[in-house]
């Protein structure tokens, strides 16, 4: 849990600091009073763009210096920080107990996973959507996640601006960094496929609730590290007329089927799509406080405001004891089912 948070010209925030307790963080307000800002600071608190994947330069104040802060204080005494500097606005830093570190650090002290309205999307969204949420999800169990994913990232894109403007390159370097690939893109490939069997388990073990269970499975084909690498060098020509590598990791996507209905997500309703991903994020947060000891942190952006009172009494019950869960919503009435057991922010 965060037992501070400090921003300093963060969006519309020039200088704000909280003090969450245990439990529901609950952040109420008009529209544009900032609640989603919070939250969009405190995922920076992970590798990663943040849940609104933005620039860095969009985040900070307009008006204000032209970097901004994010701090953050855990509950057993580690500091956290990131932000950037005025005259650097688009390189992050970060920080941990006011060392400089690398953003794939975050996760071995933190985890955190958010639902905003834009992810209720996500089942008719491009496979690039559902790779960057399995990613977050599989980050939390596997923090070395990080680490592969970003160097396979930077090794592909070496890649293609080869084979793009070189029209004779250097056939050691290509198969240097095709090693590359294959060596990380093995490892990114069998991290989410761990993720997707257990997540998938858990759910099949879920009773029937008021949240729909979702039933998943890896798309693409498997990843064997000389298998690409022999796959990656045979296909250059391929890959250099059609300017991007077409074979690996980068291609997989996430199978989500709603179990009782047999049925793709895609073509589910707007509120089973959501009653699956609300179902889909609990268990994976189960499975993350079972297998490493600390529950995520949740971030959840108006959340409650399309559910019956029914579901939300559900949704607040299943939460309850599950570490720190951030909630936002326009009308303080939507959490009255918390009961008193919360911290409670109103933002003017």
């Amino acid at each position: 849990m965060l037992s501070r948070l400090v921003l300093t010209d963060f969006r519309n925030h020039a200088a704000l600091a909280l003090a969450p307790g245990p439990g529901f963080v609950v952040l109420t307000g008009e529209n544009g009073a900032g609640k989603t800002n919070i939250l969009e600071a405190v995922s920076l608190l992970a590798p990663g763009r943040g849940l609104r994947r933005a620039t860095l330069g969009a985040m900070a104040r307009q008006g204000g210096a032209g970097g901004f802060g994010v701090a953050a204080t855990l509950g057993e005494g580690v500091d956290l920080a990131t932000g950037t500097l005025p005259s650097a606005p688009e390189r992050r830093i970060v920080r941990v107990q006011g060392a400089t570190a690398s953003a794939n650090a975050l996760p071995e002290w933190l985890s955190v996973l958010w639902l905003t309205p834009a992810t209720d999307r996500l089942f008719v969204e491009p496979a690039g959507e559902r790779r960057r949420f399995l990613d977050r999800l599989t980050l939390a169990l596997s923090p070395a996640h990080a680490h592969h994913a970003t160097r396979y990232e930077a090794a592909m894109r070496e890649r293609n601006r080869l084979l793009a403007d070189d029209r004779s390159p250097d056939p050691e370097w290509l198969g240097a960094l095709e090693a590359r690939m294959a060596e990380h893109g093995a490892a990114v490939d069998a991290a989410r496929l761990a993720t997707v069997q257990a997540l998938d388990d858990r759910l099949a073990a879920t009773p029937p609730g008021p949240f729909a269970r979702a039933r998943l499975r890896l798309e693409g084909e498997a990843v064997e590290a000389d298998a690409f690498a022999r796959a990656l060098a045979l296909g250059r020509r391929r890959d250099a007329a059609a300017g991007r590598a077409l074979t690996g990791p980068h291609r997989a996507d996430l199978s989500v089927t709603h179990a009782d209905k047999q049925q793709p997500a895609a073509l589910c309703s707007t509120g089973e799509q959501k009653a699956l991903l609300m179902g889909l994020v609990l268990a994976h947060a189960d499975l993350v406080a079972e297998r490493t000891g600390a529950t995520p942190l949740l971030l959840l952006d108006e959340v409650a405001a399309h559910l019956d009172p029914v579901r939300r009494a559900a949704l607040f019950e299943r939460l309850a004891g599950r570490g720190q869960v951030w909630l936002t919503g326009t009308e303080a009435a939507l959490f009255d089912a918390i009961g008193a057991d919360a911290t409670r922010v109103e933002l003017g």
